[in-house]
């Protein structure tokens, strides 16, 4: 059974960082896309990144490249998303997908975690 648990969110003022963690398991990691997606009140679950399988090739949302890094650590079994810069559109609930395909939309992932909250505020 796939399971997907998310880390990491937490409160930080605008120009701050945070990292996020996915741990998988019940799957290798590096067979699948795995994606971070958000979603704030009132808004639909956006893209935000992936990063595929077997080439490592990662995709980034335009509102946040140059300052969203996702890399993944195979032997941990584990997908990180790295946030610096971070402004206070940035604060939604954070979500983990898994997709047994190749594309990074939310409609596509077959498993999700269940989520950790970012808030970006002075």
């Amino acid at each position: 059974q796939v399971q997907l648990v998310e880390s990491g969110g937490g409160l930080v003022q605008p120009g701050g960082s945070l990292t996020l963690s996915c741990k998988a398991s019940g799957v290798i990691v590096d067979y699948y896309l795995i994606g971070w997606f958000r979603q704030a009140p009132g808004k639909e679950r956006e893209e935000v990144s992936c990063i595929s399988t077997p080439t490592g090739r990662q995709v980034y949302a335009d509102s946040v490249k140059g300052r969203f890094t996702i890399s993944r650590n195979n032997a941990k079994g584990t997908v990180y998303l790295q946030m610096n810069s971070l402004k206070p559109e940035d604060t939604a609930d954070y979500y983990c997908g898994l997709s047994y395909g190749d594309s990074c939309v939310s409609t596509g992932m077959d498993n999700w975690g269940k989520g950790t909250l970012v808030t970006v505020s002075s």
